[in-house]
């Protein structure tokens, strides 16, 4: 899988952090200069590929399970920025030593095999996710 997010996902991880940081008025660190890009799958489509998988009657494979599309770190920023309608706080950092620059899924097999194709978009998804972080937010759970 490919940088899987949505709603009840780790709170440690950058969707989850960043919409925190933006929502509490926090700054937000980001290393490089927001180039670096992710191939984000949002967790309804990851299930339909698992379930797929499960069902498939060709053997042993490897399937790659993505979004099929790379978004760059700041425009994540951003789009979680608008989901929220606030404004972030960006503090540039330097790179970081190894930091992988561009993570794409090919997911031309699962297309092709399983019927695979990722439905929801990381603006949807997104704003799924802020949707779901305010309502957790209001209980306690965000």
């Amino acid at each position: 899988p490919f940088t899987v997010y949505g709603p009840r996902q780790r709170p440690d991880m950058a969707i989850f952090k960043f919409t925190r940081m933006i929502d509490r008025g926090l700054s937000i660190p980001l290393f490089g200069d927001g180039s670096t890009a992710r191939d984000y799958t949002f967790i309804s489509d990851f299930v339909d590929g698992v379930e797929k998988a499960l069902h498939f009657a060709g053997g042993f494979r490897i399937f790659n399970l993505g979004g099929s599309h790379s978004t760059r770190l700041i425009d994540l920023v951003h789009t979680i920025s608008k989901a929220l309608d606030k404004k972030p706080e960006i503090e540039f950092q330097p790179t970081q030593p190894g930091d992988v620059p561009l993570t794409l899924a090919d997911i031309s097999r699962a297309r092709d095999e399983l019927g695979y194709e990722p439905k929801i978009s990381v603006p949807e998804g997104i704003q799924r996710f802020v949707d779901w972080y305010r309502s957790s937010a209001q209980v306690g759970r965000a």
